[in-house]
């Protein structure tokens, strides 16, 4: 492009900007604004992880902002209020219908519940003042209940400087009660003060699969204020799914009955399973190796574990056949070790892997062609695309994928930090990894760039089951480069049918070892254009097992891991309840949550079972939005503005 024509081009933009701004006072006024908002602390980031569908204890963490609500509680009001009067405050800003209610039928009289109403308003909006002490009244004014924006307004600006408007505060108050808007207004502020406590929200992946609402969490997701999200493989599989690839349907299908979760499928999902379930009817047993997981919130009858353990043996089974046509089709994926239904003696029940014979267990290859045993019967083709159809014709899947893509990435880079769910596939010697994908070699950045466009272009062409894209979402979910996955190989099949563990272990990417070591963490920052010295990774998807003594915070800081474990399938061998991370203008913080017991108690006795809270790291200087991604994008604004000025006004 011509110098000529870029001035041309930039011209034109402009005037059209100059259609918004159309005096120089109103030009001027916004630079002032949002010059004076670069020099505002940054806001606080929130990171979680490996969600798995555990809605209540999400909520719970999303609520009290990883103890960052309790924390400012405590900062204002020590000195005022004993510890029942704080822990009551508490509850009732995290979950303030329940508590209301609560306190309200311990009240007496008219004149006691007028005088709560009025201690409990006035404390709320000195919590409002307080957490929004860093932000513009513009930002404010978003956060707060349009219906009672006026109110709140007043209320908290309120100055009796000169004796003139005492009448008129108390007034307002008086009439919130009279009118029975108190319980809305408490709770529009309690809703306030938990947007305040974070700016932005981060989902390092992995909100699906295992727990039993992951369907909850999107829902929620979807309506909060600020979130980004980094795909986790349980993430992809569902996404993959949705896109058009079977053999991920079959995966997240397996993973339901496994866990006994099935009900997200046809309940949340309105997905139909009836056509599966009369197929694993027909062909299907009991089967020990295929017993669903006690699932803690159930008690299913002895029938329906029997139906659970059909559907799970029959999904299974599909699974298999279905990875193999994609194996055999991608030499580049480097599975054939992977083609293990071609490998079975079915005579004798035995494979051979690794140059040893082992005897297989709980068989249920009734389904299985020996001459083609990656071949699907005509029934189990036909449950599939009934299956499929009826994904893609989920109303409510749609809408949560859509905003997986809208809002997802595979990583993201922001405010000095690489968020990434799993790891970037690098060799023993720390060098970037890679694969060759459409006959082009790619590695590193370039790699995790490649997968993405590749589950983008498949999202955007649900029709196409069987190209490279489709097929590459898959690969994110089980192959040995992908970023997401971190392992050589995935042994399903050897868990169900192979007793010896030595078999079922998979051997992790070099990554999850050599991520202690900070030179290769910074060589990591580098080859995502980073700066090696102030920034970090921020993974999610291993555990971590503080029970055995691992320490989240690795390679001197530069590498945080928050799984530790929300999901309570993991949390015997992590021994808490997942990490979360805090970072606002003075630094980091990491915290590790006990685990989450019910609402119930919370609101009988106000007490958060929390947190262990580990600074990670203190800003030498505070932190400020120019410092920030929201900061540089701010500052484009306000030069696009100056170049106005100067085209338009001050020539």
């Amino acid at each position: 492009m011509s110098s000529q024509t870029e001035k041309e081009l930039k011209r034109q933009y402009l005037d059209l900007i100059a259609e918004k701004y159309d005096s120089e006072e109103k030009v001027a006024t916004k630079i002032i604004h949002l010059e004076s908002i670069l020099d505002l602390p940054k806001g606080t980031e929130h990171f979680v992880s490996d969600l798995h569908g555990e809605y209540h204890a999400f909520q719970h963490v999303l609520r009290n902002g990883s103890g960052n609500l309790q924390q400012k509680i405590y900062d204002i009001f020590q000195s005022r209020l004993d510890l029942q009067e704080m822990n009551e405050l508490i509850a009732l800003t995290y979950y303030p219908e329940e508590k209301i209610k609560r306190i309200k039928n311990g009240f007496n009289t008219k004149a006691e519940r007028h005088t709560w109403y009025e201690k409990t308003i006035n404390r709320l909006l000195e919590l409002v003042k307080y957490t929004s002490s860093k932000y513009t009244r513009s930002k404010l004014r978003k956060s707060l209940a349009p219906e009672y924006t006026f109110i709140i307004e007043e209320l908290l600006y309120k100055s009796n400087q000169f004796n003139n408007k005492k009448d008129y505060y108390d007034a307002i108050l008086k009439q919130i009660i009279q009118l029975n808007q108190a319980d809305k207004l408490i709770i529009s502020l309690a809703n306030t003060i938990q947007r305040l406590v974070v700016d932005h929200l981060h989902v390092v992946g992995d909100i699906y699969d295992r727990g039993p609402h992951p369907d909850k969490i999107m829902d929620t997701l979807i309506d909060y204020h600020s979130v980004d999200i980094q795909w986790g493989n349980h993430d992809v599989l569902w996404m993959g799914a949705y896109s058009g690839s079977k053999v991920c349907l079959a995966n997240l299908l397996r993973i339901c009955a496994r866990y006994d979760n099935l009900d997200i499928i046809e309940d949340a999902y309105g997905i139909n399973l009836r056509p599966l379930l009369t197929l694993a009817e027909k062909y299907y047993d009991d089967n020990e190796a295929f017993r669903p997981k006690k699932h803690p919130e159930k008690n299913p009858s002895e029938s329906e574990i029997l139906q659970i353990t059909k559907i799970h043996q029959a999904i299974a089974m599909i699974q298999f056949k279905l990875e193999g046509p994609i194996i055999k089709r991608r030499p580049e994926f480097e599975m054939n070790e992977r083609l293990l239904l071609d490998r079975v003696d079915y005579r004798n029940h035995t494979i051979e892997l690794n140059g040893k014979v082992h005897t297989i267990e709980n068989t249920c290859f009734r389904t299985v062609d020996r001459r083609q045993p990656t071949a699907l019967l005509e029934e189990e083709q036909e449950v599939m695309d009934k299956l499929l159809t009826s994904v893609q014709e989920s109303e409510k899947l749609r809408r949560h994928v859509d905003f997986l893509m809208k809002k997802g990435n595979l990583y993201l880079r922001y405010n000095g930090n690489l968020l990434i769910h799993g790891c970037i596939p690098i060799d023993e010697q720390g060098e970037m990894e890679g694969m060759t994908i459409d006959g082009r070699f790619v590695s590193g950045r370039e790699l995790i760039d490649e997968f993405e466009s590749h589950v983008r272009y498949a999202y955007e062409h649900k029709e196409v089951e069987d190209d490279l894209s489709t097929d590459l979402v898959w690969y994110l979910w089980t192959g040995k480069y992908s970023s997401l996955f971190g392992k050589r190989a995935m042994t399903t099949f050897e868990r169900y049918f192979i007793k010896d563990k030595s078999t079922h272990k998979e051997e992790k990417n070099p990554y999850y070892r050599l991520r202690e070591n900070e030179d290769v963490v910074k060589k990591m920052l580098e080859e995502f254009d980073m700066n090696p010295e102030q920034g970090r990774i921020i993974n999610g998807h291993t555990p971590v097992k503080e029970r055995d003594g691992e320490n989240p915070i690795k390679a001197n800081g530069k590498m945080l891991v928050i799984d530790g474990g929300f999901s309570k399938a993991y949390q015997s061998t992590t021994g808490i309840a997942g990490y979360t991370l805090l970072y606002n203008s003075f630094g980091m913080q990491l915290v590790a949550h006990q685990h989450f017991n019910s609402k119930e108690k919370l609101l009988e006795t106000g007490e958060d079972e929390l947190s262990i809270r580990r600074v990670v790291d203190k800003e030498l200087e505070r932190k400020l939005i120019r410092d920030t991604n929201e900061g540089i994008e701010l500052q484009k604004e306000i030069d696009m503005l100056k170049a106005l000025m100067s085209y338009r006004y001050m020539k």
